[in-house]
């Protein structure tokens, strides 16, 4: 990792420390007890390889070193953010969508709660975590990782989404730590209008999905089929059932799937 380089982007965000590894085992990790230790809002940790990195559900996201970007926002809530702590996951992937489509001129898709997507294939994990302390969040961890370069792609096998990376769409090498520097800009940016009516519009224009046909599947309830309408206030999924009925899904143990989605990689985790 180029330090100089991280440095001069880092020089043009809201981040006021960082800390920076050739290899790490999580980023999240680290940054969830450097929490316990005192770090100020926007402090970041980044790592140009990750060896145990993890997304939703404790799957593994492994990152190659000088393939992708894996780091962590670390922040500070404010008393009416603590109240709407699962709205920093999609704070992320706004962030996210705008730094891509600025960057490389494509539509990626937000796909609830937390993964970015490009032609329907998974370019980007969101992981956000909050550290506590006396039974209050004391910060919220954002964990984001990027596949920047084809070598950053893991192998298809058992996924529902098949990975990407932004190279595939740029047809021509991407900066990363422009895709950083932006990414971080944008989560500024969006902060400043937190579970405010546009926060809600901007996600919701750029949700996967919406309008299609899909089924939430539960680990231990029935799966649920109907028509992705959008999202409510509480950054619930709002699905129409058959029977004109609207039902409100909260973030948690739930995957979501396209009904259409193809089954050639004959995956079964979304």
């Amino acid at each position: 990792m180029d330090q100089q380089e991280l440095a001069q982007a880092l020089a043009l965000t809201s981040v006021i420390d960082y800390r920076a590894f050739e290899t790490i085992g999580s980023t999240n990790d680290e940054a969830l007890a450097w929490a316990d230790d005192g770090a100020q809002d926007y402090s970041l940790v980044i790592s140009d390889e990750q060896t145990k990195g993890r997304g939703r559900f404790k799957r593994q996201w492994i990152t190659r070193p000088g393939s992708s970007l894996a780091f962590s926002l670390i922040l500070k809530p404010s008393d009416a953010e603590i109240e709407r702590l699962s709205l920093f996951a999609p704070l992320c992937g706004i962030a996210v969508h705008d730094a891509v489509k600025s960057l490389v001129n494509l539509e990626p898709q937000i796909k609830w709660p937390n993964d970015i997507l490009i032609k329907r294939q998974k370019c980007c994990g969101i992981l956000v975590e909050a550290n506590w302390i006396d039974g209050r969040p004391n910060a919220v961890i954002c964990g984001i990782g990027i596949n920047i370069t084809r070598d950053s792609v893991p192998p298809s096998d058992g996924q529902l989404f098949s990975a990407a990376c932004l190279e595939d769409f740029s047809h021509a090498p991407i900066d990363r730590f422009l895709v950083l520097q932006q990414v971080l800009t944008y989560i500024q940016k969006w902060r400043e209008a937190f579970a405010s009516p546009l926060f809600f519009e901007h996600w919701t224009k750029h949700l996967a999905f919406l309008g299609e046909q899909v089924m939430i599947v539960q680990s231990e309830k029935q799966s649920i089929i109907g028509v992705e309408k959008g999202i409510d206030s509480s950054g619930n999924l709002v699905l129409l059932l058959e029977n004109n009925e609207e039902i409100a899904l909260e973030v948690g143990d739930v995957h979501l799937r396209p009904m259409n989605a193809s089954t050639k990689s004959g995956g079964k985790d979304a």
